[in-house]
Protein backbone atom coordinates (compact mmCIF):
# COMPACT_ATOMS: atom_id res chain seq x y z
CA UNK A 1 0.00 0.00 0.00
CA UNK A 2 2.82 2.41 0.86
CA UNK A 3 4.64 1.72 -2.41
CA UNK A 4 1.45 2.37 -4.37
CA UNK A 5 0.90 5.66 -2.57
CA UNK A 6 4.53 6.73 -3.11
CA UNK A 7 4.15 6.09 -6.83
CA UNK A 8 1.06 8.30 -6.81
CA UNK A 9 3.05 11.08 -5.13
CA UNK A 10 5.80 10.75 -7.72
CA UNK A 11 3.28 11.00 -10.55
CA UNK A 12 1.81 14.13 -8.96
CA UNK A 13 5.29 15.67 -8.84
CA UNK A 14 5.74 14.95 -12.56
CA UNK A 15 2.40 16.60 -13.31
CA UNK A 16 3.33 19.62 -11.21
CA UNK A 17 6.69 19.88 -13.00
CA UNK A 18 4.96 19.71 -16.39
CA UNK A 19 2.55 22.45 -15.38
CA UNK A 20 5.33 24.75 -14.24
CA UNK A 21 8.08 24.07 -16.78
CA UNK A 22 6.23 23.67 -20.08
CA UNK A 23 2.82 25.11 -19.16
CA UNK A 24 1.06 21.98 -20.38
CA UNK A 25 -2.29 22.93 -18.85
CA UNK A 26 -2.44 26.26 -20.65
CA UNK A 27 -4.99 25.40 -23.30
CA UNK A 28 -6.39 28.80 -24.18
CA UNK A 29 -7.39 28.18 -27.79
CA UNK A 30 -11.08 28.13 -28.72
CA UNK A 31 -10.96 25.02 -30.87
CA UNK A 32 -10.51 21.48 -29.60
CA UNK A 33 -7.99 20.56 -32.30
CA UNK A 34 -5.81 23.58 -31.50
CA UNK A 35 -5.77 22.65 -27.82
CA UNK A 36 -4.97 19.06 -28.72
CA UNK A 37 -1.95 20.14 -30.78
CA UNK A 38 -0.81 22.52 -28.03
CA UNK A 39 -1.01 19.77 -25.42
CA UNK A 40 0.89 17.36 -27.68
CA UNK A 41 3.67 19.93 -28.19
CA UNK A 42 3.85 20.56 -24.44
CA UNK A 43 4.18 16.83 -23.76
CA UNK A 44 6.88 16.55 -26.42
CA UNK A 45 8.78 19.44 -24.80
CA UNK A 46 8.43 17.80 -21.38
CA UNK A 47 9.69 14.45 -22.67
CA UNK A 48 12.62 16.07 -24.50
CA UNK A 49 13.52 17.92 -21.31
CA UNK A 50 13.51 14.68 -19.33
CA UNK A 51 15.57 12.94 -22.00
CA UNK A 52 18.07 15.81 -21.94
CA UNK A 53 18.21 15.68 -18.15
CA UNK A 54 18.81 11.94 -18.00
CA UNK A 55 21.24 11.52 -20.90
CA UNK A 56 23.18 14.73 -21.37
CA UNK A 57 23.48 16.53 -18.05
CA UNK A 58 26.39 16.03 -15.67
CA UNK A 59 25.67 13.92 -12.59
CA UNK A 60 25.72 16.92 -10.23
CA UNK A 61 22.77 18.63 -11.92
CA UNK A 62 20.79 15.78 -13.44
CA UNK A 63 18.33 15.84 -10.54
CA UNK A 64 17.38 19.51 -11.00
CA UNK A 65 13.75 20.14 -11.88
CA UNK A 66 12.89 21.13 -15.44
CA UNK A 67 11.96 24.58 -14.18
CA UNK A 68 15.42 25.02 -12.63
CA UNK A 69 17.10 23.78 -15.80
CA UNK A 70 15.04 26.16 -17.88
CA UNK A 71 15.86 29.17 -15.72
CA UNK A 72 19.52 28.38 -15.08
CA UNK A 73 20.72 26.79 -18.32
CA UNK A 74 18.36 27.44 -21.20
CA UNK A 75 17.60 31.10 -20.50
CA UNK A 76 21.28 31.99 -20.34
CA UNK A 77 22.24 34.96 -22.48
CA UNK A 78 25.14 34.68 -24.84
CA UNK A 79 26.77 35.88 -28.00
CA UNK A 80 28.41 34.03 -30.87
CA UNK A 81 31.55 35.80 -32.10
CA UNK A 82 33.17 34.83 -35.42
CA UNK A 83 36.90 35.18 -35.86
CA UNK A 84 38.96 34.32 -38.92
CA UNK A 85 38.83 30.54 -38.62
CA UNK A 86 36.76 29.79 -35.53
CA UNK A 87 33.75 30.79 -33.49
CA UNK A 88 33.58 31.74 -29.81
CA UNK A 89 30.42 31.24 -27.79
CA UNK A 90 30.47 33.92 -25.09
CA UNK A 91 27.99 33.10 -22.34
CA UNK A 92 26.74 35.45 -19.65
CA UNK A 93 27.87 34.79 -16.10
CA UNK A 94 25.61 32.30 -14.42
CA UNK A 95 25.16 28.59 -13.83
CA UNK A 96 26.27 27.51 -17.30
CA UNK A 97 30.04 27.77 -17.18
CA UNK A 98 32.69 26.34 -19.50
CA UNK A 99 33.22 23.19 -17.40
CA UNK A 100 29.50 22.37 -17.19
CA UNK A 101 28.94 23.11 -20.90
CA UNK A 102 31.93 20.89 -21.76
CA UNK A 103 30.58 18.11 -19.55
CA UNK A 104 27.23 18.25 -21.35
CA UNK A 105 28.94 18.12 -24.75
CA UNK A 106 31.07 15.19 -23.58
CA UNK A 107 28.02 13.23 -22.44
CA UNK A 108 26.23 13.97 -25.71
CA UNK A 109 29.28 12.72 -27.64
CA UNK A 110 29.13 9.41 -25.71
CA UNK A 111 25.54 8.72 -26.75
CA UNK A 112 25.16 5.96 -29.33
CA UNK A 113 24.08 7.06 -32.69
Amino acid sequence: MVRFYNKRGTAEQWIKEGKQAVKMTRLSCHRFRSNQVRLALSLLAYNLGNLWRRLALPKRIENWSLTSLQQRLVKTGGRLVKHARYYWLLLAEGHLNRRRFGAMLGRIALLPG
